[in-house]
């Protein structure tokens, strides 16, 4: 067996909730955090909890003048100040300056994301690649230990794709994204399944810190491989719904010929493509403004190697 990666031991972590300001299991998990950390603490290493977009929290909603966790680019974060510019613009230079920078040895170890979806995603884990090792093993951990839910693995980003969200400001990150949760709504379940989540994870790092030997091994992860749009009138309005039979469907195969819309007449639109894919976020509410219907999946198996600190 090949030898295990070494990584330095972990000591700054932040945790970020309200990235977006109506997904309340994370805004509701950092207000408490934030009042009574006790929970959060470690021996080898420190948490610190965060509200991520206080403005949009106050109002609950998503965002004030553009989706903060779109704003992580070196084209934001290096611009120039300027009077007119959006609030999550000056937000992500802020916490960018503050837990990273993005990009240095000055930044923070880890940061998590807490994020809610309209979706049926589950507890899905989110991490930027297959070549982020110590998150996939964090996921792998969490997969094996936390035993109240499926924890699905989503890769986001796309080849030669700059990663662009929050938690990409420190050395590694992950983020939570549960569902199914309407916006400006806490349900119990979730937010419970949150906390155990985040527990879980934070285990890893102080068993991760104080030398725990974790060994190679094979995981199933779905990486992005595209958006599928709804269908359009020549004006731009969507002329069909998701198909009933596509309907909370994430992380399910989507085969060639299976319906995915129904127009508003009652006609199905089928999947055209030749190969089988694995939607997310299907029918996501934010994502209508972004004409986005569903991600495109593909499933892998990954062998990663062992890893243990230095």
């Amino acid at each position: 067996m090949a030898a295990s990666c070494r990584l330095k031991p972990l000591s700054r972590v932040a945790v970020s909730g309200g990235t977006h300001g109506n997904e309340m299991s994370g805004v509701y998990l950092a207000k408490h955090w934030l009042r009574d950390p006790m929970e959060l603490r470690r021996d080898s290493f420190a948490v610190t909890p965060f509200l991520g977009n206080p403005c949009a929290i106050e109002k609950c909603v998503r965002y004030v003048g553009r989706d903060l966790n779109r704003t992580f680019t070196t084209e934001f974060l290096s611009s120039a100040e300027a009077e007119d510019e959006p609030y999550e613009v000056v937000r992500a230079r802020k916490i960018n300056q503050t837990y990273g920078p993005k990009g240095s040895a000055q930044a923070f170890d880890f940061m998590f994301d807490l994020h809610n979806t309209t979706a049926n995603m589950g507890a899905c884990l989110i991490v930027d690649s297959e070549e982020s090792l110590l998150p996939m093993h964090m996921c792998h951990y969490i997969q094996t230990h936390y035993t109240r839910s499926p924890c699905p693995i989503y890769l986001y980003k796309l080849p030669g794709e700059e990663t662009y969200s929050i938690n990409s400001v420190a050395k590694a990150g992950l983020v939570l994204e549960l569902g199914p949760q309407p916006q400006r709504v806490v349900r119990a379940d979730l937010f419970a399944q949150m906390r155990g989540l985040m527990a879980c994870a934070l285990d890893f790092i102080e068993l991760f810190n104080k030398g725990t030997v974790f060994p190679a091994f094979e995981i199933e992860a779905y990486k992005i491989t595209g958006l599928m749009d709804y269908p359009r009138y020549p004006d731009g309005e969507i002329s069909a719904m998701v198909h009933p039979k596509l309907q909370d469907k994430d992380f399910l195969p989507l085969n060639p010929g299976d319906p995915i819309f129904q127009t508003f007449s009652g006609e199905e639109i089928l999947y055209k493509d030749d190969t089988t894919i694995y939607p997310a976020f299907i029918n996501e509410a934010a994502y209508y403004e972004k004409k986005v219907a569903f991600a495109k999946m593909e499933k892998h198996t990954f062998s990663m190697p062992g890893l243990q600190r230095e």
